[in-house]
């Protein structure tokens, strides 16, 4: 994965940001929202791309375009630096391979003390029960 290749391929497009806020809000463009073409990244390898067209499949649209939105700063700049940080990581996550489970035993004194404990619980419930004559 060629983040700088990545960084130079996003869309970025500056829109109001919704809620309260007066006269600022009504006026001025700082949310931000980040557009990336997974399919047409030339900074992904093909298995990667194949991978995260897989994970992220539900955050995804119908194009395969990835959109992120960020509005959590007043600044449109830093809305952008945020943005550009949260697909990097959501990237790097998405795109590792998941290790393979190595198949253990378990140990010999672990499947003796679960034998064990088998047959206290068993001794204690026949104690329970009435003798017969």
């Amino acid at each position: 994965m060629n983040i700088a290749v990545i960084i130079s391929e996003l869309n970025f497009k500056a829109v109001r940001s919704s809620g309260a806020g007066g006269q600022h809000v009504n006026k001025v463009s700082s949310k931000i929202a980040l557009s990336f073409d997974i399919k047409a990244s030339s900074g992904l390898t093909d298995a990667e791309k194949v991978m995260l067209q897989h994970k992220l499949s539900s955050r995804l649209t119908k194009t395969g375009h990835l959109i992120l939105f960020c509005s959590d700063s007043r600044s449109q700049h830093r809305n952008k630096e945020l943005a550009i940080k949260r697909l990097v990581e959501l990237l790097k996550t998405h795109s590792k391979v998941p290790q393979k489970r190595k198949l253990t035993k378990p140990s010999k004194s672990s499947v003796k003390k679960r034998l064990d404990a088998k047959h206290k619980q068993s001794l204690k419930k026949t104690n329970r029960k009435k003798p017969l004559f």
